[in-house]
């Protein structure tokens, strides 16, 4: 009953949500994502949206969060698999070798049934409309979870990804909720693809050799950008804005115009922009376009 008062009942600030951007996904139509992105600030500043449905007309929404930890991660998964049925789920691998603090994983196991756990701050702000039961979701993001920036900070970590034999280790709670997450994607159809964004100050040879033989385990596609420079020509003089942590602007629609490609070649996506029952995408990215100047 507590869980039921304090829960919020919009997908605002105001209402009390959490990371209002990642949880805007919440507010989009229902059975509209086609694929659904999670990690933490390098999945959100990797990957544009309204460039993959610029280019290709697929409907993407990055449900990332800054220092996002595998519970939030799966909290994610479950909420966005409530309303929408992606055929692709892409986690950025960065998370997996974040720690979770014991906390983060209680809270995930009982706040997803009690939200009262997650939410239990919230008896300080309640409002009227807390005592109604009903819940909707009214706020939507232009640009579809993605953050971006326009400031350059050039990173001198160069050559960052040095051949090594050597494996990062991954641990065994970090596993489990990869593995929990890989059978949430398989009951319900989705591809779960692991993707190693673009960061010469995250990323090495050995974490490249955790993720490999993790992916070999699950028997998932595992992507690392970061020895695919041939392809995605990441300046790392020009697109980043914090030296080499996350991408820039210029970074991002790098890594985006080679995600579109890679999506179109799965065969598994539908081109939507002839589609009249999406053109709320066109209006999104042209808000997202103007917010870049």
């Amino acid at each position: 009953m507590v869980s039921v008062l304090v829960v919020p009942k919009d997908n605002t600030e105001e209402a009390g949500m959490e990371q209002i951007g990642a949880n805007g996904i919440l507010g989009e139509p229902e059975n509209t994502i086609d694929v659904l992105v999670l990690g933490d600030s390098e999945a959100r500043s990797s990957i544009i949206p309204p460039e993959l449905w610029k280019q290709k007309g697929y409907t993407a929404y990055v449900c990332g969060t800054s220092n996002q930890t595998l519970p939030y991660s799966f909290t994610m998964l479950d909420r966005a698999l409530q309303k929408q049925k992606p055929k692709i789920v892409i986690l950025e691998t960065l998370a997996i070798y974040r720690t979770i603090p014991s906390a983060d994983a209680m809270i995930d196991v009982l706040g997803r049934r009690f939200p009262v756990f997650r939410y239990h701050d919230r008896w300080k702000k309640l409002r009227s409309s807390d005592l109604s039961p009903e819940r909707q979701a009214t706020y939507r993001y232009y640009s579809k979870g993605h953050w971006t920036s326009q400031i350059v900070q050039p990173s001198s970590n160069e050559p960052y990804m040095i051949p090594s034999q050597d494996t990062a280790t991954i641990d065994p709670l970090n596993k489990l909720y990869v593995r929990a997450i890989k059978a949430r994607c398989d009951r319900n159809g989705a591809k779960l693809v692991l993707l190693s964004s673009p960061s010469s100050f995250n990323w090495n040879y050995q974490k490249h050799n955790g993720i490999q033989k993790l992916a070999k385990e699950l028997g998932c596609e595992y992507i690392d950008t970061n020895l695919m420079n041939d392809r995605l020509n990441i300046d790392w003089a020009q697109d980043t804005r914090d030296k080499g942590d996350h991408l820039n602007h210029a970074g991002a629609m790098k890594t985006s115009a080679f995600l579109a490609g890679y999506l179109e070649d799965t065969h598994l996506l539908t081109d939507h922009r002839d589609d009249a029952a999406y053109a709320s995408w066109d209006e999104d990215a042209k808000k997202y376009e103007e917010e870049l100047g």
